[in-house]
């Protein structure tokens, strides 16, 4: 009888090959109810996402008993978006168990990516600034920083994008249709929430001045929460999502008086907070729900907050000494008066401490130079929704603005800057002014956008608190994009540089000695390919179109707005395909142009070029002169999933804005961290990510911020470039004529007559440039070996654009956080 022991892993957190089988089984005949010749796709799914998120739960309650046991400074980060992308595949990955469990499943023929397709997409953001706080999330987590995020449960999220005769359709998101097994719901944690109503001013019986707000209307913030892994770490942050609920969902007696309806009515219009993200806020009514969304997870995270503070053993004095909450964006910054009002109101605070305890509380990031997406709520408004955040609202506007003018004496004109309240016309308030006035730090998320923070939007605010503003250059976490989404490239790192890259990104410099070394470079060459062909097969499924995976992929994946020129990148390919139709002989590499992203639903101008985009490409792509060296295609519901085929396929990457309008981009680096050369202008971390890969590997054009800003001042004409570019005349006259629209000249009328007769974002000023660059693209693209030994450099130099520089920057010099270390308790 042999003396050697036999190991039993216990089957919620055993990871050896037997063990994550039998717990996969166990999953699907105890949790789904299902056996393996019954089972459908989702319920195998969901059986591997129990499996997973037992895995998974050890650390992260461990975590958060080491957090109520040590007393940490916690960041809390406020955040109204929160892109995250589907758990399975990166949580596989941070627990390093992929690999196993696609031998598991291949040897009970299934397959691992057939199940990581079966995941809904949770729809809760938009785009850059969501998918920011989620890279955020990981980051701190595998950093070992105590953090948790806040945000909103959006039941049906950012719309489904389809295209229907090449318009953009929106359709409802329905994440949550086959349930999500990734959250847990804490009913014991909900907050109420108050609207509406009136305030009762009065003085207690030993002369405190007391303020009571009597709403009209209460409702139930209901918290859900995910699980957040760090990379080879036990830490594991918690995202904490609110859903909106009535305090009684159902009213009895109206029931029984035959009022069916009325006695849903308040369960109606309490979930309408939280059921869809960002509701088209055009009509008045949309703006009330709109604040109300953002008051509501604000409210629901403050009030949480300080319950966490007060039972890890804190008074409510020291807040700011523990907790360091920043505010993503102007959304959140309801959160500034919300939290003096429960100082004041609720824990009998005087005035001045709460104001000390709420500044040195706030960070605020501002992630935009665009007038209109820096918030602005009237007061009649305000009033009605929050009677007694107005009041305190202007509190604050009169103390601040008394103080200026004390300390810091300035004419009536930059005092109307500095005001909180717009007082033109009807009177509004400036969130980004608040959120200024009530943070210890501002920061933007570039350094041209920081720099243009200084000298334009805030530069009142620079000039008496010139310490608060700074830079934090985005980042995003190589984990998903690069280790995740590109496994073959991912792999050959990691065999010539070791896999030390994956928690410190600056260790790709390494790669830099084998941009010469032709084994290598045949190597990434054919890593490449591998990645083209799964994004050809993803668009032949999607699009039922075969493209040339040899051809040069032309990418440009980001939300459709004017200023980020999609139709720019639409002047070249007509350019280009007006040149083909001249030449047939013409020397030029093959492309294949590939758009996607989604247009506001209420935007037309960014839903016509949509349009135009699919219109054009209908007409290239059936044109046997040129469509076997030229096809354009448009992705329909581009999101993190299709964002993780695309960004390892491209080889172009266009980052083609105006200078001076993008705040950042966070594309950008996801494309340069996969190997495709940027061609772009100055603008946003463009001008970050050139200086660190090399001038020379970066394809630059256009006009700086600086010229556009001089044009600007000289009476800009752009009939004056229409008229003496014949390229270009020729474009937007092929436009007008009807060619891409069925001989219909009033289809595009809009956009053309747009160009011609103001041109805000100086597309006919840029055109050339964009076209002389262009061909050099072209150019090198012909030489492989060159062009792939630039592909190198960029992913080698790319490391300063990973979001754990981005945090530990956040940490060291807003936040003041320390990570801590999380030990797995042997017992529960």
């Amino acid at each position: 009888m042999s003396n050697s022991l036999i190991k039993i892993e216990d089957d919620r957190t055993g990871t050896d090959i037997e063990t994550l089988r039998r717990a996969f089984l166990d999953n699907l005949f105890y949790v789904i109810g299902k056996y393996p010749e019954i089972a459908t796709l989702n319920d195998n799914y969901l059986a591997l996402a129990f499996t997973v998120r037992d895995r998974l739960l050890r650390s992260w309650l461990d975590t958060q008993r080491v957090y109520h046991e040590k007393n940490p400074r916690t960041v809390g980060y406020l955040s109204a978006e929160f892109l995250l992308g589907p758990h399975l595949g990166n949580n596989l990955t941070n627990l390093g168990l992929y690999d196993k469990f696609e031998k598991i499943l291949l040897d009970m023929d299934m397959s691992l990516s057939d199940l990581l397709e079966q995941e809904e997409e949770p729809g809760l953001g938009n785009g850059g600034l969501g998918r920011l706080a989620a890279c955020y999330l990981d980051s701190l987590a595998t950093l070992d920083f105590p953090a948790i995020g806040y945000g909103i449960r959006y039941e049906f999220g950012m719309f489904d994008q389809a295209i229907a005769d090449g318009w953009q359709i929106e359709k409802t998101d329905k994440w949550l249709r086959n349930g999500n097994p990734w959250e847990v719901v804490r009913i014991e944690d909900a907050q109420n929430v108050m609207f509406g109503g009136y305030t009762e001013h009065s003085t207690d019986t030993q002369g405190r001045y007391i303020v009571n707000w009597i709403p009209t209307d209460v409702i139930k913030g209901v918290p859900y929460d995910t699980p957040i892994l760090g990379y080879a770490t036990n830490t594991t942050a918690t995202l904490r999502l609110w859903k909106a609920e009535a305090c009684e969902d159902f009213d009895y007696q109206t029931y029984n008086s035959g009022d069916f309806y009325g006695a849903v009515r308040s369960k109606i219009s309490s979930e309408n907070i939280s059921k869809i993200l960002y509701p088209n806020d055009l009509q008045a009514v949309g703006k009330e729900l709109r604040l109300k969304q953002q008051y509501f997870f604000v409210s629901c995270s403050i009030q949480d907050v300080m319950k966490t503070h007060l039972a890890r053993g804190n008074e409510i004095n020291t807040l700011h000494e523990k907790f360091s909450l920043q505010l993503n964006d102007t959304h959140p910054s309801i959160a500034i008066p919300e939290l003096m009002r429960l100082l004041i109101d609720q824990y009998q605070i005087e005035w001045d401490e709460a104001w000390i305890i709420t500044q040195k509380s706030f960070g605020y990031t501002n992630h935009t130079l665009m007038p209109e997406a820096m918030e602005k709520w009237p007061l009649n408004l305000m009033r009605a929704v929050l009677p007694r955040h107005l009041e305190i609202i202007l509190e604050i506007n009169r103390r601040f603005l008394d103080d200026v003018k004390l300390k810091h004496p300035k004419h009536n004109e930059q005092i109307r800057r500095l005001s909180i309240i717009d007082e033109s016309g009807e009177r509004y308030v400036k969130m980004a002014n608040l959120a200024c006035v009530g943070s210890h730090s501002i920061n933007g998320v570039s350094k041209l956008h920081s720099d243009l923070l200084r000298k334009n939007a805030f530069s009142d605010f620079n000039e008496i608190w010139p310490e608060k503003l700074n830079n934090k250059t985005n980042g995003v976490t190589p984990r998903r994009w690069l280790l995740l989404s590109n496994r073959p490239i991912a792999d050959l790192i990691s065999k010539y540089i070791g896999d030390k890259w994956i928690k410190n990104l600056g260790e790709l410099k390494q790669l830099e000695q084998f941009s010469e070394d032709s084994d290598f470079i045949a190597s990434w060459q054919t890593a490449k390919s591998k990645a083209k062909a799964n994004l050809a097969q993803y668009i032949f499924k999607k699009c039922d179109n075969r493209v040339d995976v040899n051809s040069l992929f032309d990418v440009q994946v980001k939300r459709f707005h004017e200023y980020k020129r999609q139709h720019l990148n639409v002047l070249h390919i007509i350019t280009l395909y007006n040149r083909l139709k001249d030449n047939p002989e013409l020397k030029t590499v093959p492309r294949t142009f590939i758009f996607g992203g989604k247009a506001a639903p209420g935007y037309e101008m960014a839903k016509l070029i949509i349009k135009l985009v699919n219109s054009i490409g209908k007409v290239i792509n059936n044109d046997p002169d040129v469509n076997q060296k030229m096809n354009v295609l448009f992705l329909p519901n581009f999101n993190v999933s299709s964002g993780q085929l695309v960004y390892p396929a491209a080889d172009l990457s266009e980052q083609i804005s105006t200078a001076g309008m993008e705040a950042s981009g966070t594309g950008n680096m996801k494309l340069a961290m996969n190997g495709a050369l940027t061609i772009g202008t100055l603008d946003g971390a463009n001008i970050e990510i050139r200086d660190k890969v090399g001038y020379d590997n970066f394809f630059l054009f256009g006009h700086t911020s600086e010229e556009i800003d001089k044009i600007k001042t000289s009476h800009y004409d752009p009939m004056v470039y229409y008229n003496s570019n014949k390229d270009l005349r020729r474009c937007l006259d092929m436009i007008s004529s009807g060619m891409f629209s069925n001989e219909n000249t009033d289809l595009f009328k809009p956009l053309v007559d747009s160009l011609l007769q103001n041109d805000n974002y100086f597309l006919l000023a840029d055109y050339q440039s964009y076209i002389d660059c262009q061909r050099r693209v072209g150019e090198l693209y012909l030489d492989m070996e060159s062009w792939t030994r630039k592909t190198i450099l960029n992913v080698a130099r790319i490391g300063e654009f990973s979001s754990d520089r981005s945090i530990m920057e956040y940490c060291s010099d807003i936040w003041n956080v320390d990570p801590i270390d999380v030990r797995i308790s042997p017992k529960l």
